[in-house]
């Protein structure tokens, strides 16, 4: 993950299209990519995430927000106790986050991601096209 706290994540029906679109009018730059499914944007020292809008919809928007915290296990305990609507316990994933994903009453999905291990997309099936932000390396 890099190392931002907050990271949208929008859905675009042609991905490779939207990374192309990005990268040129915006100035971002390809961190990763997961076959024609999903990217990694950087901008500065902020991240995006653009995903296939037919993937894990699971409210009438397909955009989310990824948040990184630093203990997804109390982080999910406390969502629960306070009423939010969460799709299962967190879950270990094999690019190295412990992941789960709520949504709050407008219908917004919110991914809460902590960092268990550094893993390179190769090993994960990604691909790695730029892993510093623009300026820092």
């Amino acid at each position: 993950m890099p190392p931002t706290t907050i990271i949208p994540v929008l859905a675009y029906e042609d991905v490779e299209e939207a990374v192309r679109w990005l990268c040129a009018t915006f100035g971002f730059e390809e961190r990763w990519r997961a076959g024609n499914h999903r990217a990694q944007l950087w901008v500065g020292d902020g991240t995006i995430a653009v995903m296939d809008g037919a993937i894990g919809a699971t409210s009438d928007s397909p955009d989310s927000v990824l948040v990184r915290v630093e203990d997804v296990d109390a982080h999910h305990e406390r969502a629960v106790e306070r009423g939010a609507v969460v799709s299962g316990s967190p879950t270990d994933f094999p690019y190295g986050e412990r992941q789960y994903t709520a949504v709050d009453p407008a219908g917004h999905r919110w991914t809460f991601s902590q960092t268990i291990a550094d893993v390179a997309p190769e090993d994960w099936g990604g691909t790695s096209v730029r892993l510093e932000p623009q300026g820092s390396g």
